[in-house]
């Protein structure tokens, strides 16, 4: 039986690993995408909608411009019978044209169909999104490679992150509160 998580997972390896065809195991056919982008600089359609739509805006665009991409919903898998999902993303890539680390967090807001279970809408929030020179690949990417994924305690990618000021403000934006007690 296909779940939230299935759905979730899959689409996390259509848009990470530039596997369009994969959405359709992620995505209802007249599924609505809703993206926010509340800091930093890249651009993305505000509202899209249907697969093929999904597939282009989430995957092929975002495959022409970034590579080496890793992505975490930063809690534990939702429950297999959940209608509405909500967790913490963070996410690290590389740009493809200079090399440069990208490292950004947010939200997602997840409504999965009640048969299938595959998603009827997905809302990005881009809460946050800083670029760090090539220098920093190998520290952010080993970091990124590090992590247990697609489902990864908070807690891990904060006592792992590297020293490197722009991570720790994406962690800071992602995790206020954990990083207060740390």
């Amino acid at each position: 039986m296909h779940t939230p998580s299935d759905t979730i997972e899959m689409y996390l390896r259509a848009k990470d690993l530039n596997r369009p065809h994969l959405i359709a195991q992620a995505f209802a056919g007249g599924a609505l995408l809703q993206m926010e982008m509340r800091q930093g600089d890249g651009q993305a359609p505000a509202c899209t909608l249907g697969r093929e739509a999904i597939a282009e805006t989430l995957v092929r665009n975002f495959g022409r411009a970034y590579e080496n991409a890793y992505t975490f919903c930063l809690t534990e898998p939702p429950a297999p019978a959940c209608a509405d999902f909500h967790c913490l993303w963070l996410s690290a890539m590389t740009a493809k044209d200079n090399r440069a680390v990208c490292v950004a967090g947010g939200q997602y807001h997840w409504r999965f169909a009640p048969g299938n279970r595959l998603a009827q809408e997905l809302r990005i929030v881009i809460d946050t999104m800083q670029t760090l020179p090539p220098v920093d690949i190998l520290p952010v990417m080993a970091w990124a490679a590090s992590l247990a994924g697609p489902w990864c305690p908070v807690e891990r990618a904060l006592a792992t992150a590297p020293p490197i000021p722009a991570v720790w403000q994406v962690m800071q934006r992602l995790a206020p509160a954990h990083l207060a007690i740390a």
